[in-house]
């Protein structure tokens, strides 16, 4: 299949275009499919796929997964070439998650976005002769097939890892990395969404968001210095964390249980952070603040100075008199529609090449104007987290992470 003739062209199938010489679909050779599936390599997704595609009447399939920079679309075939996420038929499936259909030299081609609840892992590639409800509805199929097939095998696979990289990856990134949740998670009612970098050479900050039932929990962590040390204690903080959430502990027990293992394990380092607690069925948000930047609640495309300021606390991980006697909880009632922004200080204080910072109002306004424009959480963030880097001409001073969640109980 050639790709770099391709011409975009409305995908419009016809209502009642439900017959055709593949509507029959040898059920046993599918499902013997999807058995193999199970214990095929990650190596083997390729050429398993293209089975798949032609049990279920259509052409050749391609697997493409996104870099670890959002950057490029790479291919599970080594043989085929990347192709750019910002100006390719494949980013537009990517960047919208909607299909994308084009001409090419040898027919047409089907983009399907490859999803994982809210998490985007890259586009599939169909070819067909002709496109119909029917093909459209088993490339979808397969889509969501092959995406189930990629995040559970890829919790394993350096090969895939690997793949997705354009660079060498540093030994404290390696670690952190090895810690980190999908870059998005969510609902029909929440959806949280993180960014950090940069993405070869991290090491002091972080991000954590999981659902305990109705409950998002999040949590962004600056630690002190730029190197393993600095990985290691934000991967214990995030330890502590996961192990105080799982255990049933509440905010306050969370966040104690980070401080009591900093302080035991690494006493000698503490950290920054804002951990959150969102209620999705009421809108009730929690949060505690210890000497990190506030987070900023966005309201009907504004923000709300001030709304999330709180009185000053400690870092995380202090130890003997400079530890906090008890960590203070506040509360808000967010509105549907409300985003809440949480950052490290990398982030406001980049620089041009003039020494001019980009500042929070810039940061604040991107975020605003590409919401405005019905940009999706995450196409948000991978947008913003590029127009620093060009603002600083891939030249990062400081670690940088972003992370964004927003309510919509209407999303039901």
């Amino acid at each position: 299949m050639r790709l770099g003739t391709e011409g975009v062209i409305p995908v419009s199938v016809p209502p009642h275009a439900t017959s055709g010489p593949d509507t029959a679909i040898d059920e046993n050779r599918l499902e013997q499919l999807i058995i193999e599936a199970q214990t095929a390599l990650p190596v083997e997704l390729p050429a398993l796929a293209n089975r798949c595609a032609s049990s279920l009447g259509l052409d050749t399939a391609l697997i493409y997964l996104v870099d670890l920079q959002q950057r490029l679309l790479i291919p599970l075939d080594e043989a085929l070439e990347p192709l750019p996420v910002d100006l390719s038929s494949a980013g537009w499936a990517y960047r919208t998650v909607s299909p994308r259909l084009a001409e090419a030299d040898d027919g047409l081609i089907l983009w399907m976005p490859l999803v994982d609840g809210a998490e985007r892992l890259g586009v599939l590639a169909v070819r067909t002769a002709s496109l119909d409800r029917i093909r459209m509805r088993r490339t979808r199929m397969l889509a969501h097939l092959l995406a189930m097939l990629i995040t559970s095998k890829r919790a394993y696979s350096d090969w895939l890892a690997a793949r997705t990289r354009t660079a060498t990856m540093q030994l404290p990134a390696e670690m952190l990395r090895a810690f980190l949740p999908p870059r998005t998670i969510g609902s029909t009612r929440c959806v949280s969404t993180a960014m950090m970098e940069p993405a070869y050479d991290i090491a002091g900050d972080a991000f954590d968001h999981s659902v305990v039932k109705n409950i998002l929990h999040t949590m962004i962590l600056d630690a002190m210095g730029h190197d393993l040390t600095a990985g290691l204690t934000t991967s214990v903080a995030m330890a502590a964390a996961r192990n105080a959430r799982r255990g049933g502990g509440h905010l306050a027990d969370v966040v104690g249980s980070v401080d009591r293992a900093l302080a035991q394990w690494l006493p000698d380092q503490f950290c920054t952070g804002v951990l959150c607690r969102l209620d999705a069925e009421t809108g009730v948000l929690r949060w505690v603040n210890c000497g990190h930047p506030p987070p900023l609640l966005i309201r009907a495309e504004r923000v709300l100075a001030g709304a999330l300021d709180s009185p000053p606390q400690p870092p995380i991980g202090l130890a003997g008199p400079l530890a906090p006697a008890a960590r203070q909880v506040h509360e808000t009632t967010l509105e549907p529609g409300d985003c809440v922004l949480l950052y490290t200080d990398g982030v406001v204080e980049a620089r041009d090449a003039d020494g001019s910072e980009f500042g929070l109002d810039r940061f604040t306004d991107f975020i605003i104007r590409s919401n405005a424009a019905g940009q999706r959480p995450a196409e948000v963030l991978r947008l913003l987290i590029h127009a620093i880097l060009d603002y600083q001409r891939n030249q990062l001073r400081d670690d940088l992470t972003i992370l964004l969640f927003e309510w919509r109980p209407q999303h039901r």
